[in-house]
């Protein structure tokens, strides 16, 4: 059984900070600061977006493109997430029922840092390709926190993308996934803290570049493949500089990850961050275009997908929902003190 992408829509917010302006406040030279992570601009979400807004919009937006799909049909949905709004009571149920899949499907709330939602589309593959369940729902989101005066502050951002996984019409076929996954404690966030710590110059080579690197090695290993055989490449980006620099380490080029690199234009959307990326490819993808993603999880893991767009993509009502570049277009900038309004450092007095 063929299992894979039926279809997909994603969603970024439309306000925007920039690093200089982050930097102002802080007394700090945030257009370098900006500069050195590859990071001009940053999205900011409203006071009325968090993650099942989100979620939800990019839901809606994937079902649009396939009128013909009855949402009854999809047996399971999961949101990968790490600002969840709820402690208690699942963002999943949320987005079910809003876009009428309930009441006959699973749903559950996913957590692994930036990968839980590659996590999800793992678990629905599973599902659809064990015959559980017709469709599976996987969403990756975040409205993601960095303290203030911390350098996640010039990078933490907002978005998301949700993937109808299946076996019929699939517009992008998952030829395989694979996971590499250790105990690596880089990043974290303790229960009831509002902003996670980081370990710094840690996070880098033992942490993003070696699960990275170990999970995308073995998936050309696996697939008796060469960066060569792939048209477009997406990698987790918590800034514009690793994946960047982790492409050219693997062997591609720039010409290959540049749709899917969307940090320098909205900041680190965390678990939304490779499915974004992905959504922008396959914005762009044509029949027979293979796709290499590897995803990035602090804690740490990373998943990898060789996928092959079908020739299905051309059937597919893919202006029935606007593109991530319609979506990001016209941005609105704030000021550091409506950015902190609107992420709740500050409070409006009862």
């Amino acid at each position: 059984m063929d299992v894979g992408i039926v279809s997909y829509g994603g969603y970024v917010p439309r306000y925007r900070i920039k690093p200089e302006e982050i930097g102002r406040i802080w007394g700090v030279d945030g257009k370098s600061m900006g500069k050195g992570l590859m990071i001009y601009q940053k999205s900011v979400p409203s006071p009325d977006e968090d993650v099942v807004t989100i979620a939800t919009e990019a839901a809606r937006y994937m079902m649009d493109r396939v009128p013909e799909v009855d949402p009854k049909d999809i047996g399971a949905i999961y949101v990968g997430s790490e600002s969840h709004p709820y402690a208690v009571k699942p963002t999943a149920t949320i987005v079910a029922e809003a876009i009428e899949a309930t009441p006959a499907m699973t749903a559950a709330d996913m957590e692994f840092a930036c990968k839980a939602g590659t996590a999800g589309i793992q678990a629905c593959m599973g599902l659809v390709g064990a015959g559980m369940v017709k469709y599976g729902v996987a969403i990756g989101a975040d409205t993601s926190q960095g303290a203030p005066g911390d350098a996640l502050e010039y990078s933490a951002s907002a978005g998301g993308a949700a993937y109808l996984i299946g076996s019929e019409k699939v517009i992008a076929k998952i030829n395989k996934t694979l996971s590499f996954t250790t105990d690596t404690p880089d990043f974290w966030r303790r229960e009831g803290q509002p902003y996670p710590k980081h370990g710094g110059r840690f996070t880098g080579e033992p942490a993003y570049f070696r699960h990275i690197t170990s999970a995308a090695k073995m998936m050309l290993e696996a697939m008796g493949t060469t960066p060569e055989d792939y048209k477009y490449a997406v990698f987790h980006q918590p800034n514009g500089k690793f994946p960047t620099r982790v492409a050219k380490q693997l062997g591609f080029t720039d010409e290959q990850i540049q749709y899917g690199l969307l940090t320098p234009n909205i900041g680190n959307t965390y678990s939304g961050a490779v499915p974004l990326g992905l959504a922008n490819v396959l914005d762009h993808a044509e029949p027979g275009d293979r796709i290499f993603v590897t995803s990035y999880g602090s804690g740490a893991g990373s998943d990898a997908f060789d996928i092959t767009v079908t020739d299905e993509m051309a059937n597919y009502k893919r202006d029935n929902a606007p593109t991530l570049e319609k979506v990001m277009a016209d941005p609105i900038y704030v000021d550091y003190g409506i950015y902190a309004k609107f992420k709740g450092k500050i409070l409006m007095p009862e």
